[in-house]
């Protein structure tokens, strides 16, 4: 059966969050917006492809930093209303230059920063 991206449910503003994941280690790299095109932009080119919000425009993650996420997988949750991407990730995902931009964590009721900037 053929996918068709309107099928999944997006918010009043047309778009759906979108998780990526490292393919090789399951790490949470990032989470950021899709609309229905970008999800078609996404596995037509199998480069992953965001919406913008502040700027209103798509971002193909990597396009001018290099940091590319190339697609491996493409996954949506039981109730349509989220993306899962599995990607091979080159370079930081974040734009703090980290892997992750789930990079602080809450220990013991403090706040841990829990990677560098990548050099």
């Amino acid at each position: 059966m053929p996918f068709d991206p309107a099928s999944l449910k997006f918010d009043d503003k047309g778009l759906i969050p979108a998780i990526a994941q490292d393919a090789a280690t399951g790490e949470v790299l990032m989470m950021a917006w899709m609309n229905a095109q970008s999800v078609a932009k996404t596995l037509e080119s199998g480069k992953v492809t965001y919406w913008s919000r502040s700027r209103q425009a798509f971002w193909v993650k990597g396009e001018t930093s290099g940091h590319l996420q190339e697609l491996v997988d493409f996954r949506f949750d039981c109730d349509s209303d989220c993306i899962l991407v599995t990607v091979n990730q080159t370079g930081p995902a974040c734009h703090t230059n980290r892997r992750s931009c789930f990079y602080t964590a809450v220990r013991g009721g403090e706040t841990v920063e829990l990677s560098k900037p990548m050099v």
